[in-house]
């Protein structure tokens, strides 16, 4: 499926993610909190609401030729090496602010499976740990770190093919 672009440009890019749910009724609920950075912060801040609590990395290979977004439980710590392993790729590291903005659109802090909406070129591979992609919901900052959205397992995946990516889904 071909990725959908925003609608017209509101005030902010979360303005056009939600208005893109909306549009095709992908349900989720959002709470507003004050902005965070890391999960110490996210989960001091953040109001009680559905769905498993993830943690989302930006990644790259040793080449700057693949660039990855794994998508984990909150409490995970991810194994770089092991994962680099698993995906037949060179050494990761983190992406750079600059590369996140490139292939992401986003600033760190705001990382999150939306950004994908911002990947027209599928230039960003999805990886899933599987207890994320099997929760029943997923919480995720909504393109900004002041907010969190809690969206279904099913809205998810339809929001992907919206976007055209598909998860990749481990144990990680």
């Amino acid at each position: 499926m071909t990725t959908e672009a925003l609608a017209e440009t509101p005030t902010h890019p979360a303005d056009a993610l939600l208005q893109l749910l909306d549009r095709h009724a992908l349900p989720y609920d959002i709470v507003e909190h004050e902005p965070v950075f890391t999960i110490a912060d996210a989960l001091a801040a953040t109001p009680e609401i559905g769905g498993i609590k993830t943690k989302n990395v930006f990644l790259r290979d040793a080449k700057g030729t693949r660039h990855f977004l794994a998508v984990v439980p909150h409490d995970l710590r991810l194994d770089l090496p092991a994962l680099a392993r698993m995906l037949g790729s060179s050494k990761l590291s983190m992406g750079s602010p600059e590369r996140l903005q490139r292939c992401l659109g986003i600033t760190p802090g705001a990382v999150s499976v939306f950004a994908l909406v911002n990947d027209k070129a599928h230039a960003v591979e999805l990886l899933m740990d599987e207890r994320v992609w099997q929760a029943a919901q997923v919480q995720a900052h909504p393109l900004r770190n002041t907010a969190t959205v809690a969206i279904g397992h099913d809205a998810l995946a339809s929001f992907l093919a919206l976007t055209g990516h598909a998860p990749r889904v481990l144990a990680l």
